[in-house]
């Protein structure tokens, strides 16, 4: 299958006739090729004539070569899959107090719990019956609402005012899909979750097994919600096309809603003009509508971050001040080992057998596979009535080791990490009690039993602890920089809370999906940054609310901006895999702070033009290229400096050799009250940082100044450093993270 893709000349509300005259151009373009207009109508089956111009069709490797070579496309690329990437969360964030009571300076109450903004979530849909999605207190719908609800097997109201499902470009594929999978709603408890959190209402007495703050409660919950579904579940994995996902963006553009949250991503993030979120997002902020995206779940490694283009919102994931923890003790040992879980605890109070999953494998199966408890590898008669010990690798090795352990007649589970997962622990639902551990403390449970005759072992049952210090910390799993298609720009843009988070779920499935579990849970807790997205998207509804006329970069500066690069006991932000300081490829600017991002005093802004010249430029593209995103002809011009796109990072990943200097020019606007900054620096190991003018005076609102910085290499070093840069006014602290790399 494949995507031709380009702009459209027509404006950004077209009538029905240009709407046909569009869709009849992308037939008899592929009629052309094909030999008849009904061929053509027969492989199409998206035309996009709204604000992307392209279609989606099914054509041979052929067929779309030849295609390719006509003067009017400017695009072909096949139909790739992105992935998923998934409440105190709020409390942690200052928008109410310990107690919960919203306070009244709060950006919930200025801004009036998100009330009159439509939050779009491109995912797996929505299960409506949640009482996350009640419209009890909802305000009437947008008069600008022009979005439907497909009524198969499900209902909207004044909350949930929208639902569309999209199926061709995976049916295109995959094959097609059985007919009573044909509606919006969520089968597969990722898209609930997910807008749960970004626009849920407040839900009392929601937990998970007794977890939980009590409440489950989303960002913007007087805000409008629709889902755009897009997933659906292959023979290997849960599939999410391109196809698919263009024509979801296209109508939420068209429907008139104001945030778009998007939490899935390609693990290796392909040029922009290939890649169906990027291509969406950019016409979407064309016409004022904020993209936040995932920054992807393959941490701690550098490089791995995903929807890195300038123009979306993306969000790593943090830990907040909560915990599910349990404890071990193990037989003439008084040290107590902490491990995450949301399990009950062991039927006794008493220490039980305990064996590791090498000791206890089949004879037929390998060390290698026993290790990590594969299915299929254990004797039952040797962990019958025992606590058994496996090693995890990766978030699958939690499925299987539970089904092994749960068939096999285990009393217990203990879950520790390999290397790789360092201290990446999660807590789960699990069905007999368990406990996950770093692995640290999973080399000590191991060297035990190794070395004890008859190693036992004493689980505590798991319980909640709050206050939990530091937080946050920047989660192992959560995608790392530097950017791979564009180092200049740094990614991720933020980090918000996305670890143990308490969100609405679905009736379809157990919280395990295993088979052995016949549970259903309205609420559950989870962790990736496709929890840390919705927050984001939540925060930016609300200032929508408050500043409806504010650019897409706008609010994306004003969250980088105000965001913070300390923890809660005011040492920096720590990074989970290795314990020790997290740099901006972690947290972007820092960890949000949604009050103070209502008054950020300046912001630096950013525009269509600025975004074409970028991608003319910076990535070279030719006018072919350049029509994906725009209907006009562009041009890279003469004078332009990439180092000098207005981003409120500043990332110079070739600074030369000793005692080269490169200029960064930034422009900033006000939109506070008058006021003088001072400038401050915190200078990155081996540069030496001139900000000129060191002060900027600002008499009204929209008022502009432009600011150089000239960084200089005085001690040449391997890898990258990092600073910050502020602009001070005795009550805004305008943040920017300084990113550099010496030659």
């Amino acid at each position: 299958m494949e995507n031709k893709i380009r702009s459209h000349s027509h404006g950004p509300n077209p009538s029905a006739s240009d709407l046909e005259s569009a869709t009849n151009s992308h037939y008899n373009l592929l009629g052309s090729h094909l030999g008849s207009h009904e061929k053509a109508k027969e492989a199409i089956f998206y035309s996009y004539n709204k604000h992307i111009n392209g279609f989606s069709a099914v054509l041979e490797v052929e067929e779309a070569a030849n295609i390719a070579k006509h003067p009017n496309v400017v695009s072909v690329f096949v139909n790739k899959g992105h992935e998923l990437q998934t409440t105190r969360s709020w409390e942690f964030l200052g928008l109410e107090n310990n107690n919960g009571v919203v306070l009244k300076d709060s950006i919930w109450e200025k801004a009036r719990y998100g009330e009159g903004t439509i939050i779009a979530n491109i995912d797996t849909g929505v299960w409506p019956e949640s009482k996350s999605f009640s419209d009890h207190g909802m305000g009437p719908v947008p008069s600008r609402w022009r979005g439907i609800c497909q009524l198969h097997n499900f209902h909207c109201n004044r909350k949930l005012i929208g639902a569309r499902f999209y199926s061709k470009g995976y049916e295109s594929k995959f094959g097609r899909l059985n007919q009573s999978e044909y509606t919006a709603r969520d089968v597969l408890g990722h898209g609930t979750p997910t807008l749960s959190i970004a626009g849920g209402n407040f839900v009392p007495g929601a937990n998970v097994f007794g977890f939980g703050n009590g409440t489950a409660k989303g960002g913007s919950p007087r805000s409008h919600v629709a889902a755009y579904k897009v997933c659906w579940l292959g023979t290997i994995q849960i599939e999410c096309t391109d196809a698919d996902i263009m024509k979801a963006f296209e109508d939420a553009i068209s429907d008139g809603v104001n945030v778009i949250s998007c939490s899935l991503g390609k693990t290796t993030p392909p040029e922009f003009f290939e890649d169906g979120i990027s291509i969406g997002s950019f016409h979407a902020i064309q016409n004022g509508v904020i993209v936040v995206a995932s920054g992807g779940n393959s941490g701690p490694k550098l490089g791995t971050v995903t929807n890195v283009a300038p123009w979306l919102f993306s969000v790593g994931a943090s830990t907040i001040d909560r915990k599910f923890v349990n404890y071990i003790q193990l037989g003439g040992d008084n040290k107590h080992i902490m491990g995450v879980s949301l399990s009950t605890g062991l039927p006794s109070d008493k220490f039980y057998s305990l064996i590791s999953s090498v000791d206890a494998k089949l004879g037929n199966a390998t060390i290698d596979d026993a290790q990590i408890c594969m299915v299929g590898t254990i004797d039952p008669n040797k962990v019958k009535g025992k606590i058994l010990f496996c090693l995890l690798r990766d978030i699958n090795g939690l499925y299987y080791a539970e089904e092994e352990a749960v068939s096999g007649g285990a009393i217990g589970l203990i879950l520790g990490n390999d290397k790789q997962r360092g201290n990446d622990i999660i807590a789960y639902p699990h069905l007999l009690p368990t406990s996950h551990i770093n692995y640290i403390d999973a080399n000590y449970v191991h060297s035990y039993i190794k070395a004890t005759k008859t190693p036992v072992a004493y689980m505590s049952k798991a319980k909640t602890e709050v206050g939990a210090k530091p937080s946050p910390v920047i989660a192992s799993l959560s995608s790392r920089g530097p950017n791979p298609i564009q180092s200049i720009i740094l990614k991720p843009d933020i980090s918000a809370p996305g670890v143990d988070i308490l969100y609405a779920f679905i009736g379809a499935i157990s919280p395990t999906g295993l088979a052995s579990d016949n549970r259903r849970i309205p609420y559950y807790i989870g962790s990736g940054t496709s929890v840390s997205c919705p927050h984001v998207s939540a925060i930016v509804a609300l200032l929508k609310t408050l500043y409806p006329h504010w650019s897409p970069a706008a609010f994306k500066s004003a969250v980088m901006t105000t965001a913070k690069i300390l923890d809660t006991n005011e040492r920096p932000i720590r990074d989970q895999s290795n314990k020790e300081d997290a740099t901006p490829f972690g947290y972007g600017a820092g960890h949000i702070q949604p009050e103070l991002a209502m008054d950020p005093g300046l912001i630096y802004d950013l525009n269509t033009i600025d975004y074409l010249n970028f991608l003319s430029c910076s990535r070279g593209y030719n006018q072919t290229n350049m029509k994906i995103f725009s209907k006009r002809p562009h041009t890279c011009p003469k004078s332009y400096n990439m180092l000098d796109f207005n981003y409120p990072s500043i990332t110079v990943p070739n600074l030369g050799k000793l005692h080269s200097v490169q200029i960064v020019t930034r422009t900033v606007t006000n939109v506070g009250s008058p006021s003088t900054y001072h400038v401050h620096v915190k200078t990155p190991y081996g540069i030496s940082v001139l900000v000129k003018p060191s002060s900027l005076t600002f008499n009204q609102v929209g008022e502009k100044k432009t600011f150089k910085v000239v960084l200089k290499v005085t001690k040449p070093t391997l890898g990258y450093v990092f600073g910050h840069l502020w602009w001070f006014d005795g009550r805004h602290k305008v943040m920017s993270p300084l990113v550099v790399k010496h030659s």
